[in-house]
């Protein structure tokens, strides 16, 4: 069943927003838990950590339909996957980061990392569809 680029980008914001909520839930479990030093930082790492996997997972199946071809295969294209998050990731981390030091307000650094994330997912699709998720991948 071909898709087309609509139901694709349906499909991956779909998968982007659901991120984001866990994303972000994530982040308020963290700060919930725990309010020592660095909490704004760990919980920001918390909600990338939970997010990423799930991501992996449901763009993998549901964007690319990419099988793998068997576990150690899988293990390294997450990998390949995880180090193309990085530029990404980092994009919302700034992002999150500034609005948490530019207003001091715990709903205007979850603005911003929802800015983050929208913008680091856009730029994540682009790369994951020229160098991750690559029919007859010859890396692996």
């Amino acid at each position: 069943m071909s898709k087309t680029a609509l139901s694709i980008g349906s499909l991956y914001t779909l998968i982007a927003v659901f991120s984001i909520l866990i994303n972000i839930s994530s982040q308020m479990a963290s700060i919930w838990f725990y309010r020592g030093p660095f909490a704004i930082e760990i919980s920001i790492l918390v909600g990338t950590v939970i997010g990423l996997p799930s991501r992996y997972f449901l763009e993998k199946h549901y964007v690319f339909s990419f099988k793998s071809k068997n576990i150690v295969h899988d293990g390294k294209l997450f990998l390949t996957y995880s180090f193309m998050s990085l530029n990404t990731t980092g994009i919302f981390w700034v992002t999150e980061y500034a609005f948490h030091l530019l207003y001091s307000s715990e709903i205007m650094r979850y603005i911003g990392g929802v800015i983050g994330l929208a913008i680091g997912f856009y730029l994540k699709y682009h790369l994951d569809k020229k160098y991750v998720f690559v029919n007859g991948n010859k890396k692996f």
